[in-house]
């Protein structure tokens, strides 16, 4: 019913940016909530960063917040991590999720059991 690819992860030197992109392709009535997730080596699965299907709500993560910025482009089924001062911390796999159950406040509440639908995992890598 909805899938997602992510695309845009690669290497980046320290206090480098990368721009993440996700996909979302599929019948929906509305446009899907999107978080995005990432796996440290060794480490769960943990929350990045999460925008409502009109983008009026949002949420960053602590470790991120002030760093990455999340933004859509319902226009072209899009949905984007702008990822700046990366750190050699913030390497591992992100992955993209969509809800298709969402409410105007979404992001009030962020887990990663309410997607239902995942994208594949983009590795980002951050070394001198």
């Amino acid at each position: 019913q909805l899938q997602l690819v992510a695309s845009g992860g690669g290497s980046v030197q320290p206090g480098g940016s990368l721009r993440l992109s996700c996909a979302y392709s599929g019948f929906t009535v509305r446009s899907p909530a999107i978080g995005w997730f990432r796996q440290a080596p060794g480490k769960e699965r943990e929350a990045v960063s999460c925008i409502s299907n009109s983008g009026a709500s949002e949420k960053t993560l602590e470790s991120w917040k002030g760093r990455f910025t999340i933004s859509r482009d319902n226009a072209k089924n899009t949905v984007f991590l702008q990822m700046s001062s990366l750190k050699v911390e913030d390497a591992g796999i992100y992955y993209c999720a969509g809800d298709i159950d969402t409410f105007p406040n979404y992001c009030g509440v962020f887990e990663a059991n309410r997607f239902a639908y995942w994208g594949q995992g983009i590795q980002v890598n951050v070394s001198s």
